[in-house]
């Protein structure tokens, strides 16, 4: 697991490598290498308790298939993730479902892990 400096903001890769500790249940592939991750946005949350720099953070995501089993587990995961991270002060996650998912959008690295 990823661990970050509490005294700064995080870029969009930080929340994607943190993304990385999250796993499809049935393909065991993590999110980010799956290509369910479509966007993450992050920004300041001056209203934060503790007020040392925190940000909210938002993901735009989906799933394999609309009529996926494991999507509370998945939707759980990224959310108990993130606001693991001590500079995170509110989570969001946006389930969408354009653009379709397809294996085409499984990264390099998760295709060698597949065998594919």
């Amino acid at each position: 697991m990823a661990s970050f400096s509490s005294t700064e903001f995080l870029g969009t890769e930080e929340i994607l490598v943190a993304l990385r500790d999250c796993f499809d249940p049935e393909v065991k592939l993590n999110l980010v290498d799956l290509g369910l991750i479509y966007d993450v946005d992050t920004e300041p949350d001056p209203n934060s308790a503790p007020a040392f720099p925190r940000q909210k953070v938002k993901v735009t995501m989906t799933l394999t298939t609309p009529q996926c089993p494991a999507s509370g587990l998945i939707f759980e995961q990224v959310h108990n993730r993130l606001a693991s991270i001590p500079q995170v002060s509110k989570v969001e996650v946006d389930l969408v479902w354009e653009p379709k998912w397809t294996p085409h959008r499984i990264s390099a690295a998760g295709r060698r892990q597949l065998g594919i």
